[in-house]
Parts: C-alpha cells; sequence; structure tokens
C-alpha cells in the first residue's frame, strides 16, 4: 500500500507540475473570446467601427480607430510568443505587458511597459507610467535628467539590434519573457532587448491599434517555473 500511495504522490505532482507550464494560446481562432476593446472613441461614437477583428482565422488590428485589445486575465511569470505581420504596408503597433489602469497616459494608452512592434523599431521598450532599467541607459534613453514615465519626458528605450525583422509581408516571431521584474525580448531568434527592476511584475496584455493593419497569427503564453 505504501508504494502505491507513493506512486499516487508521484503521479500527481508530476500532474501538478505539468499544469503549471502547459501553454495557452490566448487566441482561440475564431473570436475574441478571453479579450476586450478598451477604444476611447467609441465611448462617444456608438457607430464607430471596432478597430480589432477576426479574418480568416487571424486576429487583426485595423490599426484605427486608436485603442487596445486587453486579456481579462491577469499575467504573470511568462513566456509569450507572438506571430505578427504587416501585411499591406510597414507602420506601428505594439505588445503592452504589465497593463493595469486603463488610459494613463493621454487618455489612451494604459500603465504598462510596451514592447514596441513598430516597423525597423521592433523590441524598443517604451514606459507608460511604468519604469524599467537596462544597461547602457543612457546611451539608449537619453540625457538621465529627461527621462520619465509620462508626458513628452523620454519613455523610449532603443533595442539593440538592426535587421531582426522580416521583410513586410512575412511572418515575425517575437518572444517577450517577463519574469519577476525582468523583461527579455526576442525577435526571429535575436535577442533585441533586456530590462530589470521593472517596477510592475505582473499585470493584462494588451495589443495596440495604432494607425496600421497587423495581423497576428499565434499568441502562445507559457508559464515559467520561479524559484
Amino acid at each position: 500500500m505504501k508504494i502505491i500511495a507513493a506512486f499516487l504522490i508521484a503521479l500527481l505532482c508530476q500532474t501538478i507540475a505539468h499544469s503549471q507550464t502547459k501553454s495557452t494560446n490566448l487566441f482561440n481562432g475564431k473570436d475574441l473570446t478571453g479579450w476586450h476593446m478598451d477604444v476611447p472613441e467609441m465611448d462617444k461614437n456608438a457607430d464607430a467601427k471596432k478597430p480589432f477583428i477576426v479574418r480568416n482565422g487571424l486576429l487583426v488590428s485595423l490599426g484605427t480607430p486608436g485603442g487596445h485589445l486587453i486579456t481579462d486575465k491577469i499575467y504573470a511569470n511568462y513566456k509569450l510568443e507572438v506571430q505578427y505581420r504587416f501585411a499591406g504596408k510597414p507602420g506601428n503597433c505594439g505588445v503592452l505587458v504589465h497593463a493595469s489602469t486603463p488610459r494613463a497616459l493621454y487618455g489612451m494608452f494604459p500603465k504598462s511597459i510596451e514592447v514596441q512592434m513598430e516597423n525597423q523599431n521592433a523590441g524598443d521598450f517604451w514606459c507608460i507610467a511604468e519604469d524599467i532599467t537596462v544597461p547602457d541607459m543612457e546611451s539608449r534613453r537619453g540625457p538621465k535628467e529627461n527621462w520619465g514615465t509620462t508626458g513628452d519626458k523620454l519613455r523610449r528605450i532603443k533595442n539593440l539590434t538592426d535587421n531582426s525583422e522580416k521583410p513586410v509581408g512575412e511572418w515575425n516571431t517575437m518572444i517577450i519573457e517577463c519574469v519577476k521584474n525582468t523583461i527579455k525580448v526576442w525577435v526571429n531568434g535575436d535577442q533585441v532587448n533586456s530590462g530589470y527592476n521593472c517596477t510592475a511584475q505582473k499585470g493584462q496584455i494588451a495589443l495596440q491599434a495604432e494607425g496600421s493593419e497587423v495581423e497576428f497569427r499565434k499568441l502562445l503564453l507559457t508559464p515559467v517555473k520561479t524559484k
């Protein structure tokens, strides 16, 4: 009986460990279940179009009107794989991690750290009422006295590489790893950014509508074990 009990306990522990690292598709390929939109234009204009749709099995940010598609759930300690492309022409978009207070900046952007997807700048950090530290901070962010997280302060932290993105029309893979107070970013296999001392360690995940049409075919979240 002791052997059977030990076996059952081991099996239970293995099952729990597996469930803790099981990946979750944040986009089901059919609809926007698990997400909600925050689009200021839709507050005042009942006829405003929704800037996020599902088309041909892809999640599409139409770019306008400006706003965000935000997960209903809060996440911490994970790796997020995002496959995206600018199908028509190069433009701007972003993935926001540790998102919380809505419309904290310019009446539009939620409190968060943005991982930039803008063509030729993929992997930049943008601080939106949250902050993060990187090595060589002044060379990548500008004069220290101008740093900040709101308004017209220096909120952009440039990424480390050039030419990591695929040509427009081809699919890019961005991996964002958020573990405790660190955020690391890879684009098509190149590590393009790494920050620490982040002022947030959990939050929602958001996609932007920021002027350009972007297609997403994969949003896969995998929990990361921490000690």
